[in-house]
């Protein structure tokens, strides 16, 4: 927080304490008193500001139609105000363990009220378990104040998120890096169990997205997804080609 923020709302649940605060247009929800989870554009709720969040989207260039779409961590919900606003989404699916995150999400943070979209609350672990088959395209994104969920940590954790693809589907994981090696937390785990060959980029805030298909690999054609990031600039009012042009398969990184 800086000194131009104004706190909005301050509130404590089970997990710690959230807090939104506003500053020059946006607004900001913190878990605890140093992490920025989320950061939404008051006047434009769909607008992603952070890097990660607008590389998630080339997962959305495999899978333009989906039927379902699933997202584990709703945090500010910008993700899924900019999926719904922006690509031909039948049913978007979003699972938050907090509902006081939902609650300030909705209240500050302009959470769409679009009737595709439907908010579970509880464990993104226990949820995925019992849904086998249940979606086209899953984003992943579980943080909580000390940063990485330990959930994405966890063999078992991946593989029922796995077994959640239907065929042809497509898992996006926002995974941290490990310093600035070019290596996701947990990578070796991560090659046993999805091989060497999925997708991957960095961005400069430290993440690093994944992107890990059903079975087989996804094809890297850069020039049709510039196209179409091209195609997507005007209506997004940014450009995904800097993300397509660092995208890499995953043993294409330096080793650790």
């Amino acid at each position: 927080m800086n000194d131009d923020e104004v706190v909005l709302e301050k509130l404590r649940d089970d997990y710690g304490q959230l807090r939104i605060t506003e500053a020059a247009g946006y607004r900001f929800l913190y878990f605890g008193e140093q992490t920025e989870q989320s950061c939404s554009y008051v006047s434009e709720p769909a607008w992603l500001e952070y890097d990660y969040t607008r590389a998630m989207l080339l997962g959305c260039f495999w899978r333009s139609t989906p039927r379902d779409t699933l997202i584990l961590g709703l945090g500010g919900g910008t993700l899924a105000n900019c999926l719904l606003q922006n690509f031909q989404l039948e049913k978007l699916t979003a699972i938050e363990l907090r509902p006081a995150v939902v609650e300030l999400a909705s209240r500050w943070l302009g959470l769409s009220r679009d009737e595709r979209l439907h908010v579970g609350i509880g464990c993104a672990d226990s949820y995925i378990k019992s849904a086998p088959s249940s979606c086209d395209l899953l984003f992943m994104d579980l943080y909580m104040e000390g940063g990485i969920s330990r959930l994405q940590m966890q063999k078992e954790f991946f593989q029922a998120c796995h077994r959640a693809l239907r065929p042809g589907g497509v898992m996006v994981i926002n995974q941290w890096q490990m310093g600035e090696s070019g290596q996701p937390y947990a990578s070796q785990m991560l090659e046993d169990l999805f091989g060497d060959q999925y997708l991957q980029v960095a961005v400069e805030e430290g993440n690093i997205l994944l992107f890990v298909p059903a079975s087989g690999a996804l094809e890297l054609d850069r020039v049709a997804m510039l196209k179409w990031a091209d195609q997507l600039e005007l209506q997004l009012g940014y450009s995904l080609r800097p993300y397509i042009q660092l995208l890499r398969r995953a043993n294409e990184a330096p080793p650790l």
